[in-house]
């Protein structure tokens, strides 16, 4: 059964009620708390070093301080983006910026690694619902024809916050103590988050008309109805797998194969992880581009992604360390990064408008309960066991299980599309 949706509302596909100027000025700020989001959340990967050498921890340890973080934000992510869908997504981003900017703060403050687990904890409450009101908005004030492109730079504003999480915190850590790193990295949070209501308005209640607040047992069943969008959640979340388990252990390889220091091997990490970003935003342009003719193509591409940098790093990582394996490992990486900007997109058309911060969240959930709080405790739990270049191996099969998952999803997306009627991807 298909979704009605007004002559209003097909209108706004190609012109969103709003500005073109204006358009701009909320992606400016929308990236701006991206960067901070994963700013707070990566900054602990270029300080694992200092905390092993200071506290003493195992690798198993180090990998849950990055897992939990992830694990909030994947079992909380749904109710947050449920409320932010309901009382204005706005609002729920200031309040959401404020938490994790604190909880950053009190992670500078931690005397032990209880008390340092708490807080990252808090972390993932205050980031839980980020990416998917981030991501409603931006679709809300930008055309169907660049959604693919700015749901990708979105998203891949994710990884420029980890280059920046990954390289300051090992410089600022390096030069004040990683305790600093944490409280500097707080407070840039709290300054975006009060800029961010005084630029952004809620949308007004007209622009919203034709899309009535849906019950949560239909809007449930909504999220889980087509084929294409559970086989593209299952793609995503073992594509971040990798994402996950890359950008958190790469300093620390660095560190150990390369024989640098951790400021040098966060530098160095930064570099790689920069090239996936990059990945990001050009995958989602080529995504957008291949598939004017053949739609489908949304879910082909990141199915090709996953298979080409799946096969490419697990090559990089038999390599020796030293120039070679550090180039391809970089390739690997700027292919591998390219699937997030169209899953959002397909997971946009086939859901209703009126739930997209929701139908965001789902995915989200997904990314976070199968990639990012899973990849890196596991991989520190087998490189505890048979060394970090073991592990680095093996967790890269989840990158040729995501692009199987992507072939299932693009078997089906014709079908899925028709009986969703098209869902325009604007609000």
């Amino acid at each position: 059964m298909g979704l009605h949706i007004d002559a209003a509302t097909k209108s706004e596909e190609k012109h969103p009620p709003v500005s073109r100027r204006y358009a701009w000025a909320v992606f400016v700020l929308i990236i701006g708390l991206m960067l901070s989001d994963y700013l707070s959340r990566q900054v602990i990967n270029a300080i694992f070093p200092f905390l092993k050498s200071d506290w003493g921890l195992s690798d198993t340890q180090l990998g849950s301080l990055v897992s939990v973080v992830a694990l909030v934000v994947g079992t909380m992510t749904l109710p947050i983006s449920i409320l932010a869908d309901r009382f204005g997504r706005v609002k729920s981003v200031t309040i959401m910026a404020i938490v994790w900017s604190a909880a950053t703060i009190a992670c500078g403050l931690s005397g032990n690694f209880v008390s340092l687990f708490i807080a990252r904890a808090l972390v993932g409450l205050g980031e839980a619902g980020y990416s998917s009101a981030g991501g409603a908005i931006l679709t809300y004030v930008f055309p169907k024809r660049l959604h693919s492109t700015v749901i990708g730079a979105f998203l891949a504003a994710a990884l420029f916050g980890s280059v920046l999480g990954v390289v300051l915190g090992g410089m600022i850590a390096k030069a004040l103590g990683w305790h600093m790193a944490f409280i500097l990295v707080g407070a840039v949070g709290f300054l975006l988050a009060i800029g961010f209501p005084l630029v952004v308005k809620e949308p007004r209640p007209s622009t919203l008309s034709g899309m009535p607040t849906m019950p949560l047992r239909e809007m449930a069943y909504e999220l889980v109805r087509y084929r294409t969008i559970c086989w593209t959640y299952i793609g995503s979340g073992f594509a971040m797998f990798v994402q996950g388990s890359v950008i958190a252990w790469i300093p620390s390889y660095v560190n150990r194969y390369y024989g640098l220091d951790p400021a040098e091997s966060a530098m160095r990490a930064g570099v790689l992880v920069l090239l996936a970003g990059i990945g990001m935003t050009l995958g989602g342009a080529l995504a957008d581009r291949l598939s004017v003719k053949q739609a489908k193509n949304r879910l082909r591409v990141p199915a090709a992604y996953g298979l080409i940098s799946g096969s490419i790093l697990i090559t990089a990582f038999f390599l020796p360390p030293g120039t070679v394996q550090f180039a391809t490992i970089g390739l690997g990486l700027f292919i591998s990064a390219g699937f997030a900007g169209p899953s959002g997109a397909v997971v946009a058309e086939i859901t209703s408008p009126s739930i997209r911060a929701t139908a965001f969240a789902a995915m989200i959930l997904g990314n976070n309960l199968i990639g990012l709080a899973p990849g890196p405790f596991i991989t520190g739990m087998i490189a505890d066991a048979a060394g970090l270049d073991v592990a680095m191996r093996l967790m890269l099969i989840a990158s040729l299980l995501s692009s199987a998952f992507y072939f299932l999803a693009a078997q089906n997306y014709d079908k899925d599309k028709s009986e969703s009627g098209g869902v325009p991807i604007f609000v």
